[in-house]
């Protein structure tokens, strides 16, 4: 992995004031050379070049870590924590998150196998115990979160309906989107309260971003 790479991931978790171990920000380059390599056969993402990769997604999930641990702090529960990934993709968040929050199990769920089995072998490449890859439909998965997050998955609406069984009672939805989705929102139904959009600046990136966090709303 070049220097410029390891120097533009330094500068970019120093502005988002992320303190990471050595071994974390090492995983997250390796995690781009895999991706890299991964993606010549098995086109996971149309963005090709790697300072591309480091800013347009590395940076970009990495930014979500910070507001996930101040709510996950805030949730009250018993036993360890998971946190399911939907769409994951190349594992964007759902890997990041993976290597930031070694404590957090993630699952990582895509319908395309390619996808499902990258994740799995990023996992064994990076020795990321707490991480999975799922190939399934989301709504074939039992309650077992008390995280949902999506990046540019779908729209809000569809996320909640598709994922609603998957999260355990006083979970939260984390969709990481651009701009508000003010229509999004209006969309969803009464029993879905979107307690805060989050707005996010991500290095290096002049684009809107923002998490869109929702809940049940209490019966």
């Amino acid at each position: 992995m070049s220097i410029s790479l390891a120097a533009g991931l330094d500068a970019g978790l120093d502005a988002l004031s992320l303190d990471l171990k050595p071994a974390q920000r090492q995983s997250l380059l390796d995690y781009l050379a895999l991706l890299q390599k991964w993606n010549q056969v098995y086109n996971l993402t149309a963005v090709r070049d790697p300072q591309a990769m480091l800013s347009h997604h590395l940076l970009d999930c990495l930014s979500v870590v910070a507001p996930l641990r101040v709510q996950l702090a805030s949730l009250a529960q018993t036993g360890p924590t998971r946190l399911l990934d939907v769409g994951s993709g190349a594992g964007l968040p759902g890997l990041v998150l993976a290597i930031c929050l070694p404590d957090v199990q993630v699952d990582c769920v895509d319908t395309v196998a390619k996808k499902a089995s990258f994740i799995q072998q990023a996992a064994l490449s990076l020795g990321l115990p707490n991480l999975r890859g799922l190939h399934a439909r989301v709504e074939s998965l039992g309650s077992a979160y008390q995280v949902v997050s999506a990046r540019a998955f779908s729209s809000l609406p569809d996320l909640v309906t598709g994922s609603d069984k998957a999260l355990l009672p006083g979970g939260l939805w984390m969709a990481m989107k651009g701009k508000t989705p003010d229509e999004e929102i209006q969309a969803l139904t009464p029993q879905v309260q979107v307690f805060h959009v989050e707005p996010l600046q991500v290095p290096g990136l002049d684009a809107q971003r923002c998490i869109v966090w929702m809940r049940r709303v209490s019966v």
